[in-house]
C-alpha cells in the first residue's frame, strides 16, 4: 500500500503541535453521577485500597440497620494529586475501621465521592468538622 506523502507530512505536523503546546490527549470522565447535594456517612471496615490511575478507590464493607453488609466503592482524586496532601498508598490498610462521608451515586448503586473519613482511632482525613 502506497502512502500518500501529504498525509505523513500533516499527520507529523499534528503530532508536533500536540507535544509542542502540551495538548494531552486523555480525557477525564464527569463527576456528574454522583450527588454533590447529598452527603452520606458509611462506618465499616476497609476491604481493598486500591492506589492506581487515574483515580483512588477505597472498598469499604458497611454493615445495615438491619445486620447484612454491603461492599461500597468509593472513588478518590488521583494518586499524583492525593500524595500532595499527604496520602500515600498505605494510608487506608485492610481492615481499618474507618467512618467515611461520600457523595453517594445519583442512581442509589453503593458508591460514592469521598469526601472525608475517621478512623476509630480519631485520625480524620479531609475536611471533618
Amino acid at each position: 500500500m502506497k502512502l500518500n506523502m501529504k498525509f505523513i507530512i500533516a499527520l507529523l505536523a499534528a503530532a508536533g503541535g500536540l507535544v509542542l503546546t502540551g495538548q494531552s490527549l486523555e480525557a477525564h470522565h464527569s463527576a456528574a453521577m454522583f450527588d454533590d447535594d447529598r452527603t452520606v456517612e458509611l462506618s465499616g471496615s476497609v476491604k481493598e485500597f486500591q492506589w492506581k490511575n487515574p483515580h483512588v478507590w477505597i472498598q469499604v464493607i458497611v454493615k445495615n440497620a438491619n445486620g447484612t453488609t454491603k461492599e461500597w466503592s468509593v472513588e478518590g482524586g488521583g494518586p499524583n494529586s492525593l500524595s500532595r496532601n499527604g496520602w500515600r498508598p498505605g494510608t487506608f490498610k485492610p481492615g481499618d475501621e474507618v467512618t467515611m462521608r461520600v457523595h453517594p451515586m445519583r442512581d442509589g448503586t453503593a458508591a460514592g465521592n469521598f469526601m472525608a473519613a475517621k478512623w476509630s482511632d480519631g485520625r480524620t482525613l479531609g475536611k471533618w468538622d
